[in-house]
């Protein structure tokens, strides 16, 4: 999902070394340990084929500490600083510490590094600046990490603490301060250096003076140490609460442990979390690609609970969190189709606990309305429809209960029928939205006509058939709800409604296809290239191919309409056949989301991640299994370029990791799971309480993709899907896998 220019990208810092150098070294190391988290390559999809790269992120699971080595891009040969806190998952850092040896007169805010021999796992980071002769070495907790420098040289030592835009201090003891990020909200700091420095200054307008604070535009302070200094060493700790809750945070986490203590702290806490699905077999380039892809689900949303307490940016307090961790940063539009799901079944509680702040944001903003991309900064109202209501009945129907699920219900019902249904805004239902309840989809502007409605985004467009199309699912997952609550008016009224995409579905081309306001086709119509930029003056980031699929809570009505099973594979195997119609230069101009193509598939967006094991419903699994193996060998792979679209911190990631297990949720709100082609001999996944579900796929190899019988605990399975009741129950599916498709099984 691409944010668009509004948000400021600050690209990764990589290593520099050749893609087949830091292959064959990491499998290497591999082969002498096996921990899981020492097949975590942060350095997988470094390099975007397109848009947004993969970021080499240092944490810890869901911590609201978030570090990486920062640059301009992969191919920059410079690093900008050391940043102390990565404040969103593709946002801006705050507060930059630059150690620096030389010339007075060089110091900056940033300083800007010619570095080499950088070494980074989840938990650790180290680094060498060449040029300053200056070995860096990095360790970190939840909310508190420390640096440790080693100076080669005899000049005088400085530290440089810059906020980009804030105020900091020096007590004689520690530096304190803040930055501000957005909507009011401040992140704070506060370091203390183990080697107190002899001078103090300001450095502001590339000029020294002797301060003990700094405020406004790059505010920044230079702690000098004398000639023959060998090695200094300063701990700190975040807050978005206040400088006083940072310094708590830093003497409740790292206060006197070293880096390595804190490193290897780090190993064992990741090594704990990524071992809750255990696979064997399979290549070690496949186990580095899942285990990687399992490490991105780890790094959103982000706790901000900070020893009971936590600053709350959707009304701007602060709060006490009664004892549940409260979690922010979360993109849902691409989270809750893969990302959610996996949560609810290898760290449920976590999972309650995230769908509880979402009902307390819920109550906190303005309007109880269920968040669309809530941030550390509040919500964001991004992207189309309000598909945070799927995650809600999906853990409820999967037994996860200890969150309010009639407060959910209320806040998701008014983020759907109270808030305007246009994209990428926050306002209240409007013109559009009395025209969707009244006729059942969202009309569309001919080309070149002026958008006259208010409560769409200036920045925007409509997106008429996305949003039809996610409402739809958004007003089925309503009626799931209401029927858990005993709501049975609401729940017919919404399940009704579950229908609308079928207004905009064009029975002579089998797309959905926009109508104006007086229910006319709008002509002519090209659904690759329609709509303008992203296509979205009709659909979202991807063109009309990708939406034709995008009913998951009634595929067996899609099929229908389609013509029946035949047709409907017919139209699948089309999708993965079409060529771009244009050069790849043109297509990728226009539509810059829709990466990672095979014919107009794209698995480099989220709305496609389903659409391979659509086959399973039309007779015709073995296809599935097919699909699904080209995919996860072609487009994620243990190299730079790895990943094909933007991952979205756990967005696309979720689907590696569940398809390489060999099973996948199409439908996020039914309880029923999707079968494709394990990737490994055996997985075993850790359900909490004693409970284990394995996954046993005999001679499964690169070859060896086709299932060609199936059995879940003794019992011969011959359909392509297998629900979450048997899994949670713990037990086995055991597959046989053999080189060639039995078109018979699963039919």
């Amino acid at each position: 999902m691409n944010l668009k220019p509004k948000t400021k990208i600050y690209l990764l810092i990589l290593v520099m070394v050749s893609l087949f150098s830091c292959t064959t070294n990491k499998n290497e190391y591999i082969e002498k340990s096996g921990q899981p988290v020492d097949f975590v390559n942060p350095y997988m999809g470094n390099i975007s084929h397109l848009l947004v790269p993969t970021f080499p992120t240092i944490h810890l699971p869901n911590s609201l500490l978030r570090v990486y080595p920062e640059r301009g891009d992969f191919t920059n040969i410079e690093l900008h600083a050391l940043p102390l806190v990565v404040t969103s998952h593709r946002g801006s850092s705050a507060f930059r510490l630059s150690p620096f040896q030389g010339n007075e007169s060089e110091l900056r805010p940033v300083i800007n590094y010619r570095y080499d021999q950088e070494k980074l796992t989840p938990y650790s980071y180290s680094v060498y600046l060449d040029e300053q002769q200056i070995q860096v070495d990095f360790g970190l907790s939840h909310q508190s990490a420390a640096y440790e420098f080693q100076f080669e040289k005899s000049d005088p030592a400085y530290l440089i603490l810059s906020s980009r835009n804030g105020e900091l201090s020096w007590d004689g003891n520690a530096i304190s301060g803040y930055q501000l990020i957005a909507n009011n909200t401040r992140v704070y700091v506060y370091m203390v250096p183990a080697e107190i420095p002899e001078q103090v200054s300001q450095l502001k307008e590339n000029t020294l003076s002797e301060a003990r604070s700094a405020k406004g535009r790059n505010a920044c302070l230079v702690l000098k140490y004398p000639e023959g200094t060998s090695a200094l060493n300063v701990r700190y700790g975040i807050s978005f609460i206040d400088e006083v809750q940072a310094k708590e945070n830093l003497k409740r986490e790292v206060a006197g442990k070293s880096v390595a203590e804190l490193q290897n702290i780090g190993r064992n806490i990741w090594n704990e979390a990524l071992g809750k699905i255990d696979v064997k077999g399979g290549t070690n380039d496949e186990r580095t690609v899942f285990y990687t892809s399992l490490y991105r689900c780890y790094e959103r949303p982000v706790c901000i609970s900070e020893n009971g307490r936590y600053y709350s940016a959707f009304d701007g307090k602060v709060h006490d969190d009664n004892g549940r961790p409260f979690y922010t940063d979360d993109w849902i539009w691409d989270s809750y189709r893969a990302h959610h799901p996996l949560r609810v079944l290898i760290d449920s509680k976590k999972e309650e606990d995230i769908l509880n702040s979402f009902v307390l944001m819920s109550e906190q903003m303005e309007q109880n309305w269920w968040p669309t991309f809530p941030e550390i900064t509040g919500d964001s109202r991004r992207m189309n429809s309000n598909h945070g209501v799927a995650s809600v009945i999906d853990a409820y129907r999967k037994g996860l209960r200890n969150f309010d699920l009639n407060k959910a219900y209320l806040a998701c019902k008014g983020a759907i029928t109270e808030k305007t249904l246009a994209p990428w805004s926050g306002s209240p239902a409007g013109e559009l939205d009395h025209f969707y309840k009244k006729h059942g989809y969202i009309p569309a502007l001919y080309e070149g006509e002026k958008e006259t409605v208010p409560e769409v985004n200036s920045g925007e467009k409509r997106q008429p058939v996305a949003v039809t199309l996610g409402t739809s699912y958004d007003e089925w997952c309503l009626s799931q709800i209401a029927e858990e609550l005993g709501k049975e008016e609401e729940a017919y009224f919404f399940k009704n409604n579950s229908f609308n995409y079928r207004n905009l579905f064009n029975a002579e081309t089998k797309f959905f296809h926009p109508k104006d306001k007086d229910g006319n086709f709008i002509e002519p119509f090209d659904y690759k290239f329609s709509g303008g930029m992203g296509a979205r003056e009709y659909y979202g980031e991807n063109n009309g191919w990708t939406y034709r699929w995008d009913v998951q809570h009634n595929i067996p009505d899609l099929i229908k309409l389609m013509g029946g099973s035949q047709s409907f594979v017919k139209e699948l195997d089309r999708t993965f056949t079409e060529s771009l119609g244009r050069s790849k230069y043109g297509f990728y101009a226009q539509l810059p989301d829709q990466t990672g193509n095979v014919g107009q598939f794209t698995m480099a967006n989220e709305p496609s991640l389903h659409i391979p094991y659509l086959y399973n419903y039309a007779g015709q699994p073995w296809k599935t299994q097919k699909c699904i193996r080209k995919l996860l060998k072609e487009w994620f792979r243990n190299d730079l370029m790895g990943v094909p679209g933007d991952e979205d911190g756990g967005g696309m990631s979720s689907f590696v990791v569940f398809s390489a297990m060999g099973f996948y949720p199409v439908t996020p709100g039914s309880q029923q799971y999707s079968i494709g082609s394990p990737m490994f001999e055996q997985v075993s996944v850790d359900l909490g309480n004693d409970i284990i579900f394995e996954i046993e796929a005999y001679n499964a190899s690169d070859e060896n993709k086709y299932i060609q019988s199936a059995m879940l605990n003794g019992v011969p399975l011959n359909v392509p899907w297998i629900s979450h009741e048997a899994i949670a129950k713990g037990g086995k599916l055991t597959f046989e896998m053999g080189p060639k498709a039995n078109k018979e099984w699963g039919k």
